[in-house]
Parts: structure tokens; sequence; C-alpha cells
């Protein structure tokens, strides 16, 4: 079933920007909102994981779970999810994150 999604880039490669362009709204640059299919999501999802480079990036979806959402991250970031007893907190680092 498709559902709500959105993915949040910040300083990404424009290619990277024109594909999900095919998929999702860009509602404000580099700010993507669609209903697509988990499929269509988790494709997009690995394209933008591999494609990053040094830009960061956050997807948000419907989950069945207590939030009632799911948010991945990619990148060199600063914030990242943190689950806390099923609950995903966002954790922040004064220095940024070192790529693994």
């Amino acid at each position: 079933m498709a559902a709500m999604t959105v993915i949040s880039l910040t300083a990404v490669p424009d290619h990277l920007r024109g594909a999900l362009t095919r998929w999702l709204l860009e509602v404000t640059p580099e700010l993507y909102i669609g209903t697509i299919s988990a499929r269509v999501r988790e494709e997009l999802w690995s394209r933008v994981t591999v494609s990053v480079e040094d830009g960061t990036a956050v997807l948000a979806y419907p989950s069945d779970n207590e939030q009632g959402f799911t948010v991945r991250t990619a990148g060199d970031r600063r914030r990242s999810p943190i689950d806390f007893d099923g609950l995903t907190l966002i954790g922040f680092s004064k220095e940024r994150a070192k790529p693994a």
C-alpha cells in the first residue's frame, strides 16, 4: 500500500535531486514529499544512501509503531536517530559524525 514519504536532503549532488523528482514533489529546495509504495521508497533510499557523498539525508515514513513513523538518516550528520525503549529520539553531537 502506498504511503506518504518525506525525504530531506542537504548538500547532495544535482543528479540525486533529479532522480527524486521523478517520484516525489520537491516542495522546497531539497525537501521531497510524495505517496509511494514501500518498494519504491526502499529503492529511492538505496539510491540516496549511495549518492549522498558529503551531504546529509533524512527519510520519514509511516510505520506501525508507537510514534506512527520511522526515521532514517544517511551521510555525515550531527543529528542521529536513537532507539530509546522503542521510541525514536534524535541525538545531537557538538561535532559532525565521522563517516563509517
